[in-house]
């Protein structure tokens, strides 16, 4: 059995509350975020009120959980929101909203316990990303750029860190069967929009598609197995095996032809 210290923003539902589980399972010290917890501590998981948009809260959270186990050992940043729509139709406060909270959110965490994990010598940071995040996805285009954002953003700093012993790895997950789909904003389908066919369709398959996802067990298990190496790579792929080939392909094929693939995709 581990007493060592695990902070997962986002752990109230889906992938965030399978790792809290399963690593609480594992005999790991778990404290998982969410805005407002219905409770205090569930299946090994005690809950904090955090909002990645709010530093005060953030700072808040690190400073009781650095009084009450004085370490803080695994971040696993979780917490994100979904955007769909065209993004000519998209309001702009919408998508600031949401690099707020998948991009600045994420980087305001991980700077809140740099300090202790600097000063204790060790620590790692695992940043939950996107698939989506390596394309350019139609009506997905704003998610994909905060996850992209997100991508290599980790790659400079994980050398940043080296020198302090924090090591820093991205997990992207491809479709999971989360309530992320009743989570997200959906820019509405407008009647006589030129967009109207094409993304009423798309919003339609995409649904479909994390709904019929994998369960978030298998991403439990995947940060899981990650935690155990001494030395993990920069980017993990968990999904499908065409959703992960898919990202193979990009680099493989030339660009139009990629292109072309998406639109056929999704039936554009």
């Amino acid at each position: 059995m581990t007493n060592k210290v695990v902070l997962i923003t986002g752990a109230s539902s889906g992938i965030g509350k399978a790792i809290g589980e399963f690593l609480a399972a594992k005999g790991y010290r778990v404290y998982g975020t969410s805005r407002n917890p219905k409770e205090q501590e569930k299946n090994g998981i005690k809950f904090l009120a955090l909002d990645v948009t709010k530093v005060e809260t953030i700072e808040q959270v690190v400073e009781k959980i650095l009084q009450q186990e004085k370490r803080i050992d695994y971040l696993v940043n979780n917490a994100g929101m979904g955007i769909t729509g065209p993004i000519e139709e998209t309001p702009d406060e919408e998508i600031r909203k949401v690099f707020d909270t998948n991009y600045f959110g994420v980087i305001n965490v991980i700077k809140a316990v740099l300090p202790a994990m600097r000063s204790q010598k060790d620590g790692f940071i695992i940043n939950i990303t996107s698939i989506a995040g390596y394309m350019g996805l139609p009506y997905r285009g704003i998610y994909s750029a905060t996850k992209g954002a997100l991508e290599l953003t980790t790659e400079a700093f994980r050398m940043e860190l080296k020198e302090f012993n924090i090591k820093m790895t991205n997990i992207a997950p491809g479709d999971f069967a989360t309530n992320i789909a009743a989570g997200r904003y959906h820019a509405p389908v407008v009647k006589g929009s030129p967009y109207e066919k094409n993304y009423g369709n798309t919003l339609k398959l995409m649904d479909e598609h994390v709904d019929k996802g994998e369960n978030p067990m298998v991403m439990a298990k995947k940060v899981y197995a990650v935690m155990q190496e001494k030395n993990p790579t920069i980017h993990y792929k968990v999904g499908e095996a065409l959703q992960k080939f898919s990202i193979a392909l990009k680099h493989i094929l030339p660009d139009k032809v990629y292109e072309k693939m998406l639109m056929n995709h999704y039936k554009l």
